[in-house]
């Protein structure tokens, strides 16, 4: 074994960390500025650069934006988040694919027909994998938004179910998450609230 010096790696400065972090917010309403076919291919450029168990990124993602198909979108939501949907230039349905497994050979060619064989009859695992990995890949979305200067607004609130027939129908898409996605519009945050404590949230072992 040689003595080799640690590659270096490039540090986020503090402006970027700003943007993708300390001073990111979660947006309530939106300015009626459109979000352009070029924006939302960047977020997803950046997305899909995301980790996920043996490559197999599982993430999907609708992106909607005409008023026909938000209004089919919004009759699945809760009631409070109805009305911001529909202000906001794009929606962003995130979903899953429970069969990302026949993607394998394409993702990672090293394995990829023994991982796709093996999962084959593992209908409950490839969810249960593809629902944590879709989970990781969503946190990288929403950095991706970010990172393409509009703001995100991610909500849980809707009915699954109603969506993936709404929209999913006879494919093996999942939803788990919708991000309302634009330019902030007037009074779009609610107050900044506590984080957890480093004391307790870090240990170190």
């Amino acid at each position: 074994m040689t003595d080799r010096e640690p590659q270096a790696l490039d540090v986020l400065d503090d402006a970027g960390r700003k943007v993708l972090f300390t001073e990111a917010r979660t947006a309530n309403t939106f300015a009626e500025v459109a979000v352009a076919d070029d924006e939302l291919a960047l977020i997803w450029e950046l997305a899909r650069w995301s980790p996920s168990a043996a490559n197999g990124q599982p993430l999907r993602v609708l992106f909607v934006r005409t008023r026909e198909g938000k209004e089919r979108l919004v009759r699945h939501l809760d009631e409070g988040n109805r009305a911001k949907t529909l202000s906001a230039p794009a929606v962003a349905v995130l979903a899953y694919d429970v069969d990302f497994h026949e993607q394998m050979p394409t993702v990672f060619p090293a394995r990829g027909d023994m991982l796709r064989a093996a999962f084959a009859d593992l209908t409950e695992k490839r969810e249960s994998l593809a629902a944590y990995n879709s989970a990781l890949q969503t946190g990288v979305f929403l950095l991706a938004v970010r990172a393409a200067g509009l703001a995100a607004g991610p909500m849980a609130g809707f009915d699954q179910a109603g969506v993936d027939e709404e929209f999913f129908a006879g494919t093996s898409w999942r939803s788990h998450l919708l991000v309302n996605i634009g330019h902030p519009g007037a009074d779009p945050w609610f107050p900044r609230l506590p984080r957890v404590s480093v004391e307790d949230a870090v240990a170190y072992a």
